[in-house]
């Protein structure tokens, strides 16, 4: 059995502030639409949020209309704000959240054609038999992109897909691909988990999938991707990823006391091996670290993400000790990246011309196991 983990950064349709030619081009816009939809979701709007709302419109290109260039504000009934005809400044009107009806929503935008079918690549030449997607849009699309795009690239599509919507309104859920010889059983959803302060832990989910193997056997797989980098302080961004891979933790252990040995943490944990926010997980537990097996390539870089250094080894595939003893191989898959251009780091696929061209930012990994 080969197992896999790669986060494809959506397959048809993304966020347009997400699709631009780099990260940090994103970046302010994603930011200003949290904070705004967060002002939004007041109960009561003070004079000071007042105002940061209207800065933020404006950042955001609603200065002049209910859709800009990257989101788009739905305004269903009640009254939030007014647009003075002399062209002078935007006004929030409404008090609070119950004065209106509606959302503040990203704008998508194909993803592109080149990048779509170097995706699809990637996971055709995988050749896994148990896939962890990240960031895929939904189910619906993961099995458009299943039956429809593998074929069209003369891959075989898996059996069985699925995706739990999360908690991530930008539509970066986290799912599983599998073959027939291993169909996917019971499925738990922790979307709902909350710390003690009564907020939800995860960012998307972590799903736990049961999958039937021979002789009676089953693995369990927990697909996760961790709360970004990118977005927020770094101690607040850092205390929220250490809380997941707390919970991690905590449902692995339990899953063990429950009889389970073969168990797989598969995903994007957006942090490094050394990491605080990562010890509950790679420190407090007996999961072993695929990258860190005798028989594992790397490749001859060390890192998953971006330029591959080892500040950027943020994807990984995590074993219970039973299945850690299973292992035969296993490596980095880079084709479907950019490599660079003085010199190419890595081999790339011919279609591969420009960075937007790439199927992902991020490496696949795969281990293969005598089970």
């Amino acid at each position: 059995m080969r197992l896999a983990s790669y986060n494809v950064e959506n397959l048809f349709d993304r966020a347009k502030a997400m699709n631009q030619e780099s990260w940090e081009q994103g970046k302010p816009i994603l930011e200003a639409f949290a904070a705004l939809n967060k002002l939004l979701g007041e109960i009561v709007y003070t004079p000071e949020m007042k105002e940061k709302m209207v800065v933020l419109m404006n950042e955001l290109g609603l200065r002049k209309s209910d859709t800009g260039p990257f989101v788009i504000l739905r305004r269903n009934r009640g009254k939030l704000l007014t647009r003075p005809t002399d062209g002078s400044q935007l006004k929030i009107i409404a008090e609070g959240r119950a004065d209106w009806v509606g959302s503040l929503e990203l704008r998508e935008a194909p993803v592109n054609e080149v990048a779509m079918n170097l995706t699809a690549q990637v996971m055709i030449d995988l050749q896994a038999d148990v896939l962890a997607v990240v960031e895929a849009e939904s189910r619906p699309a993961l099995l458009a992109f299943n039956t429809e795009i593998l074929p069209a690239r003369n891959g075989k599509p898996f059996a069985h897909v699925m995706v739990i919507d999360g908690n991530d309104e930008r539509g970066i859920d986290v799912g599983l691909m599998t073959r027939e010889a291993f169909p996917i059983g019971t499925i738990r959803s922790h979307v709902d988990d909350k710390d003690a302060e009564g907020k939800l832990i995860f960012s998307r989910d972590c799903p736990e999938f049961s999958l039937t193997l021979g002789g009676g056997e089953a693995l369990y797989v927990l697909v996760n991707h961790l709360k970004s980098k990118g977005y927020g302080s770094k101690g607040s961004s850092d205390a929220r990823r250490k809380k997941q891979a707390q919970r991690v933790k905590e449902i692995y252990q339990q899953r063990i006391k429950d009889g389970y040995k073969y168990i797989a943490i598969m995903g994007d944990f957006n942090d490094t091996p050394e990491s605080k926010a990562l010890e509950p997980l790679l420190q407090q537990t007996d999961l072993q670290d695929v990258f860190l097996h005798k028989n594992f390539d790397d490749g001859g870089y060390p890192g998953t993400w971006g330029n591959c250094n080892a500040s950027n080894r943020i994807d990984y595939i995590l074993l219970s000790p039973a299945l850690w003893a299973k292992v035969k191989k296993g490596g980095v898959f880079r084709k479907g990246m950019w490599p660079g251009v003085r010199p190419a780091k890595w081999e790339i696929y011919p279609e591969l011309k420009k960075p937007v061209n790439a199927g992902s930012d991020h490496a696949a990994v795969w281990v293969e196991l005598d089970v």
